[in-house]
């Protein structure tokens, strides 16, 4: 099968961008119980440029940029075993958090499987009677909201926030059976968006509610994604920092179509693995 070039290519792709608009935008991720839509947002696919980061990968930084490639063999066996992903992902994710950011302290506090459908990637990875599939929309899994309340959680007190001196919550992403070929995972640069530009949304879920980013289009955004990522390779990335200022603290991301791909290419198959991040 052809592999898809590994070197300092740029691509052009299609991702799904919120249209601006003065109502606060919310996704069902399963059919409303009202009856009503699922979705009450406008939304456009837009083509951008996107390289291929594995050439400039040792100089990245998560907290420039928002995201570093890290080479990361996992002794788990089958990642869809349940209690392999707990007894040693959970904590491989753990020790790999803290070193790539500097955190004394690492809770991973949940992860999802995802394995890419047929046609192009939908919203939130929603497909109705599958895994979760790849997530075409642009967002960001954590806003300031969210991560205080995500931090009360963890930490059994609804106070936290205003007890630490910092937090962060990251997501570790890496495949967990074939090389990614159809459908990486792009990331903007964390510096070339702007506050104005992450659109506060709710998403509902059967068991709860949350609260994400989601992005408009910026013609600006500086997009990255690694080619043929392997199983031994995690892309870790932030999704929320409680500095203001000096650090990446977002870091839109979304699955897009490689137009290389092999016509043969299997299914993207990934997991995801959210840790919050203590900094005493």
């Amino acid at each position: 099968m052809r592999q898809v070039p590994t070197g300092p290519d740029t691509v052009t792709a299609a991702l799904e961008f919120l249209c601006p608009a003065n109502e606060r935008p919310y996704t069902y991720m399963y059919p409303p119980p009202d009856g009503g839509p699922w979705q009450n947002s406008d939304y456009r696919r837009e083509n951008v440029r996107v390289r291929d980061a594995r050439a400039v990968a040792a100089s990245l930084s998560i907290d420039r940029e928002g995201f570093e490639l890290h080479h990361a063999p996992s002794a788990v066996r089958d990642f869809m075993n349940q209690d392999e992903v707990l007894r040693y992902h959970y904590p491989e994710a753990a020790q790999l958090a803290c070193a790539a950011t500097g955190a004394s302290r690492a809770i991973v506090f949940d992860h999802l499987l995802r394995r890419r459908q047929p046609g192009p990637p939908l919203a939130f990875g929603r497909r109705d009677g599958h895994r979760p599939g790849a997530a075409g929309r642009v967002h960001c899994d954590f806003t300031l909201a969210s991560a205080q309340r995500r931090l009360a959680i963890e930490m059994g007190d609804a106070d936290a926030a205003s007890k630490i001196a910092r937090y962060s919550i990251v997501n570790l992403w890496r495949p967990i059976r074939h090389p990614v070929l159809d459908v990486p995972l792009a990331l903007c640069d964390a510096r070339t968006v702007a506050p104005g530009q992450l659109v506060a949304s709710d998403i509902f879920y059967p068991e709860r509610g949350g609260e994400i980013y989601q992005a408009v289009y910026g013609a600006e955004f500086a997009w990255s994604y690694f080619s043929a990522l392997t199983r031994d390779e995690t892309l870790i990335f932030k999704q929320f920092d409680s500095l203001r200022t000096g650090v990446a603290r977002f870091t839109p991301h979304a699955a897009f179509e490689h137009p290389a791909a092999p016509d043969d290419a299997p299914p993207r198959e990934s997991i995801e693995t959210r840790c919050l991040l203590i900094f005493d």
